[in-house]
């Protein structure tokens, strides 16, 4: 990702907080914001950007997994978007494949991604490329006066 896919990056971002399920925030993020975000990652902690005909179709990031504690520096969080126009077409497959072909290089030895236990689709993703569900956290998510589980799904990587 480069600087001028940040407006970009942002609007996918704010597509999946009006859908349900897709994130815990509940109200769109600001410009600001999502420069203070990209200002956290670096060398260590890419973001990577999937391009179609020259438009950022989704993204994936990697993350500090508890950052700042050194017995988990092998492990990072990962997250991934895709403009709804594009979704439905691999988009969410290719980022993950790639974030997956990655991690060794980035001395990443377990990826966890973190999500809504509605996010079926999501669910689906992660498994199709052998994630499993390494914790539930019950009904600690409030959106719309509901209550849903926080799930850490999680791949160890093989070196």
């Amino acid at each position: 990702m480069e600087i001028r896919d940040l407006e970009a990056v942002n609007e996918i971002y704010n597509q999946a907080v009006g859908l349900k399920f897709s994130t815990a925030h509940t109200h769109p993020l600001s410009l600001d914001e999502r420069l203070e975000w990209f200002g956290e990652h670096d060398d260590r902690y890419p973001v990577f950007v999937w391009e179609e005909n020259g438009t950022v179709a989704g993204w994936i990031s990697f993350s500090p997994y508890r950052k700042g504690r050194q017995a988990l520096q092998s492990t990072a969080e990962i997250s991934y978007y895709v403009h709804t126009r594009f979704h439905r077409m691999g988009i969410g497959s290719r980022l993950l494949e790639y974030a997956i072909a990655k991690a060794p290089g980035l001395k990443f030895r377990n990826l966890i991604a973190i999500l809504l236990e509605p996010n079926a689709a999501s669910i689906a993703l992660l498994r199709k490329f052998g994630f499993e569900l390494w914790g539930d956290m019950p009904a600690i998510a409030e959106i719309n006066g509901g209550k849903f589980n926080h799930q850490y799904y999680g791949l160890r990587i093989q070196h």
